[in-house]
């Protein structure tokens, strides 16, 4: 009787432990759950895109820049892209920082697959969106929405390196004060400049936030643009005229795009080119279209440096 109380109380102790640790492991393995959500939610965040908000990873550290003119800002907060486009390779002004990326083609997306980027950036409009969206998340910018500050600010957000992007601004509007103030006392203060390129058989003129050392010049030097640039470019970024007409835009300098990607500047030897003031001055600048083309941190730099130089040169001569 003894040993069959001794063997009841014994079982039960024993269904008692079994039920106990159970209950331990469905406790662990719910904490174990709740633990991954969290890390998991933890590794994404919310961005307001232009078209609305996006899970993006909270620390992008393989994206792919299908739109050309973004790769410096990214390299600049300390993000080289996986996957770039052969405009961003043509830059001398990178050097041999994208090196490693890969140049894709923006219809390539067996390559993109292959690379598998956990982000994706490029234009508002691009054809390939859709696309881009089923390989990873994907943001479109507005290039004529940012101005070359702005956007840097806005792609520190989508890095989550917003304190690093602006900390790049206070430093480039402290150097931009001093170059202008260099730049206006070897040419003064009213004088001019037109940045012209010839591209496909259209010659252009450019505004004040379009790439090609413009953000440079009329933003942070001050220079001024010939009123006809001013009303004409300014708005929509551009202005393709004749070559004809390039002596109605002419500035006191007149900066002149050159390049690998752009079409050869035969106006250059038209007498109509050479009978104007700042050509017979030899107020003219020539840059590096393929370089000059983008607007990010490190091209701004090198073009500020550039342009400085160059002017302060033409003043002294």
């Amino acid at each position: 009787m003894k040993k069959n109380k001794l063997f009841s109380v014994l079982s039960l102790l024993v269904i008692m432990s079994a039920i106990f640790l159970a209950a331990c492991s469905q406790s662990e393995e719910e904490g174990n759950e709740q633990e991954s959500e969290d890390n998991a939610a933890a590794e994404t965040r919310t961005y307001a895109s232009e078209e609305g908000d996006i899970e993006i990873p909270a620390n992008p550290e393989r994206v792919a820049v299908m739109a050309a003119t973004y790769p410096g800002n990214f390299l600049e907060l300390g993000v080289t892209p996986i996957a770039i486009t052969d405009w961003s390779a043509n830059s001398q002004f990178f050097g041999d920082q994208l090196k490693d990326a890969e140049v894709v083609a923006p219809d390539d997306y067996e390559t993109l697959i292959e690379l598998a980027p956990d982000l994706i950036i490029t234009y508002t409009g691009d054809e390939n969106m859709a696309k881009y969206k089923e390989i990873a998340p994907t943001i479109g910018m507005t290039y004529e929405k940012y101005g070359y500050i702005e956007q840097h600010l806005e792609i520190g957000k989508i890095l989550g390196k917003e304190e690093e992007a602006q900390s790049w601004v206070d430093e480039w509007n402290a150097k931009a004060e001093e170059a202008k103030k260099t730049v206006q006392a070897a040419i003064g203060t009213d004088v001019t400049a037109t940045v012209v390129e010839t591209f496909g058989k259209d010659t252009y003129v450019y505004g004040q936030n379009w790439g090609r050392g413009t953000e440079v010049i009329y933003q942070a030097l001050g220079i001024k643009a010939p009123e006809k640039v001013e009303s004409e470019a300014f708005g929509p970024g551009y202005k393709a005229i004749s070559a004809e007409a390039i002596p109605e835009y002419a500035g006191d300098y007149i900066f002149v795009g050159e390049g690998a990607n752009v079409s050869s500047s035969t106006f250059m030897e038209t007498d109509l080119w050479k009978n104007i003031p700042a050509v017979q001055k030899g107020n003219v600048i020539k840059f590096d279209s393929d370089s000059f083309y983008f607007n990010d941190p490190i091209s701004i730099e090198k073009e500020l440096e550039f342009i400085v130089d160059a002017l302060t040169e033409k003043a002294a001569q």
